[in-house]
């Protein structure tokens, strides 16, 4: 249904060369969730949620020897922790369809395609992109 959409879009890069194609496949679509994740949390919030977490988990190897206030600081950092992954979810609906519509036109674009690194295929490729341009990205950026 998409494949003609994606192929008009994206089709010039994969007649290059599929590896540098998928490079910047990766690349687009980690700056729109990057994107869309930085506007549609509350940056601020997310990044005082984060330091909380992290002042909680030192108080608590502070206190590993009190399992009565080793208890106490586990459970505040839990409620910030689900507070910080509620607050993440929004982004996450955002980007879940289109991703797995994406992902679907890449499948039957890469399929049989020999992966320049053995054994990941396309995907562990596209992963392994994703993974390193989302913290570039993110640093770039200042998202949180």
């Amino acid at each position: 249904m998409f494949d003609s959409f994606f192929n008009y879009i994206f089709g010039f890069l994969i007649n290059w060369n599929k590896f540098i194609a998928l490079l910047i496949i990766s690349f687009i679509l980690t700056l729109i969730t990057t994107l869309i994740f930085k506007f549609l949390t509350d940056q601020h919030l997310m990044k005082t949620l984060k330091e909380e977490i992290k002042l909680s988990q030192q108080e608590a190897k502070n206190h590993k020897n009190n399992p009565k206030k080793l208890i106490e600081i586990q459970k505040q950092a839990m409620e910030k922790n689900i507070k910080l992954m509620m607050h993440s979810m929004k982004p996450m609906l955002f980007t879940f369809l289109p991703i797995i519509i994406v992902f679907s036109w890449l499948s039957k674009t890469y399929t049989g395609w020999p992966s320049p690194i053995p054994y990941l295929g396309w995907i562990g490729t596209y992963i392994i992109f994703s993974l390193i341009l989302s913290i570039l990205l993110r640093k770039l950026l200042k998202v949180h």
